[in-house]
């Protein structure tokens, strides 16, 4: 069953319906879905699917006339540009896809063969309605070769497609026989990606889950970072290092290098090893909301749950794990895991807040949010708000905070959030409480058109005009 992306299959329905050529990139991080898409996509009209391989030009050359073959009359080409032009005569007659899944690969196995698709564009397919759709999962190659301006692509491209993890309210579908806080948990170790969602098993616990996908020798997880590294980057330990310490609390720059142990290793070559990772969709640097690009008080965040969740609770611990001692390990970490899910908390906060925003749900439309941190000249300390979403012209903000506690929130809660917003000039302000165990008494009685209090167990992604 195919599940959830349906913004991203409108879209594509949209290029495929134009009446005209249409060359569309997609990428994103491997295991997202971007195949299980486009098949999903083309299973109902006239398409040549080409999955490309790290193999040579002759072997992948092959397997584009197999492709051709599922799909025109059986003939054998000699070269790409061949194929192209065999290609081009069908398209004349019907509409047609051609899709190439992991583009990256046979671009690197054949230097010319983005020239090739170039040519063929402008002489070939510019005239007709043919849909091209180019996919990698590499994607500083797609991001730089495929729609950079040095490549030979460059301004064929109609449109593209960055293909993200799946929000929390999608990724329960996987997930239907678990209560509502097993869904977060589970949504918050696998990162959305629908491949590991996959792996969950619905007859089983929670607890019996993440023993088999991430502490077992032979579980989908155990080395799933590694490996993926290893795909992307020549020198995964230096990486593994960085991640690493960005997963145990190192999130500046200067705590990172500290805590990696290696020889001339400073700033500057760790800020060079961060773009790669930035470049990866596996780190991100934040800024507080407000922020200008300028600002000095960046950090740098884990962009994954999984990867997050793996260098926490799994990487320091491989060793143990190899040799079957995954229950012994999970029986250590496992009261950590609540800790952990704090940040997938906020994470499933800031979507909900974003539905309601577009919704026209809240008492003011927002521009942006996100998360705030610095000095509070006015209570003279350093201070954190989970998130502040605000409208600028209105002069109008919301403050939240997110607790994934088992206890309720009481009343101490609400003055300590109050107080940290009094150095916030805004005319108008309104705060919500997010809870993942409910409210005490004493600050529900507060409770009006400016204080806001949101029940995880009542939280309503569904909820209609």
């Amino acid at each position: 069953m195919f599940i959830g992306r349906d913004m991203e299959l409108s879209a594509l329905n949209d290029f495929y319906n134009s009446g005209r050529f249409e060359m569309v990139t997609i990428y994103g991080r491997r295991r997202v879905g971007k195949t299980e898409l486009i098949k999903e996509f083309i299973k109902d009209k006239d398409a040549i699917y080409f999955l490309a391989t790290e193999g040579s030009y002759r072997e992948n050359l092959s397997g584009l006339t197999g492709a051709i073959h599922s799909s025109l009359a059986q003939a054998s080409y000699k070269d790409f540009r061949l194929a192209l032009e065999a290609i081009r005569e069908v398209a004349k007659s019907k509409k047609l896809v051609f899709a190439i899944d992991e583009y990256p690969y046979f671009a690197k196995c054949y230097k010319p063969v983005s020239s090739l698709l170039q040519h063929a564009i402008d002489n070939l397919f510019q005239h007709t309605d043919i849909m091209i759709i180019l996919c990698g999962s590499s994607m500083s190659f797609m991001e730089h070769e495929v729609d950079g301006y040095k490549s030979p692509l460059y301004g064929r491209r109609t449109g593209q497609l960055k293909v993200a993890p799946l929000g929390y309210e999608t990724s329960k579908q996987f997930l239907p026989d678990f209560t509502k806080q097993e869904q977060a948990v589970l949504y918050g170790i696998t990162g959305g990606i629908p491949k590991y969602l996959l792996q969950v098993r619905n007859e089983q616990s929670m607890e019996e889950n993440i023993k088999r996908i991430f502490f077992r020798p032979h579980g989908l997880l155990f080395e799933e970072p590694n490996n993926l590294l290893k795909q992307e980057l020549r020198e995964p330990a230096v990486y593994n290092a960085i991640i690493g310490a960005i997963a145990t609390g190192s999130s500046k720059l200067n705590e990172i290098v500290t805590k990696i142990d290696t020889e001339h290793f400073d700033s500057a070559k760790c800020n060079k090893y961060l773009k790669t990772l930035i470049n990866l969709h596996i780190v991100r640097k934040e800024l507080p909301i407000l922020d200008n690009l300028t600002s000095r008080r960046s950090i740098y965040r884990l962009n994954d749950g999984m990867f997050r969740f793996w260098y926490s609770f799994v990487y320091p611990n491989v060793s143990k794990i190899a040799l079957d001692a995954g229950d012994i390990v999970y029986e250590f970490v496992k009261d950590r895991i609540p800790g952990f899910l704090g940040e997938t908390f906020e994470d499933i906060c800031k979507q909900y807040l974003w539905q309601e925003n577009i919704a026209g749900r809240l008492p003011f439309l927002f521009s942006d949010c996100g998360r705030w941190w610095g000095n509070n000249p006015v209570l003279r300390s350093e201070q954190e708000i989970d998130i502040l979403a605000y409208n600028k012209e209105e002069r109008k903000a919301v403050f939240c905070e997110c607790k994934w506690t088992n206890e309720q929130i009481d009343s101490r809660v609400l003055d300590r959030l109050i107080a940290k917003t009094s150095m916030f000039g805004y005319d108008d302000k309104y705060y919500m409480l997010f809870s993942k165990s409910g409210f005490k008494d004493d600050v529900r009685k507060r409770a009006n058109d400016r204080i806001i209090l949101i029940d995880f167990e009542n939280m309503d992604f569904r909820r209609k005009l």
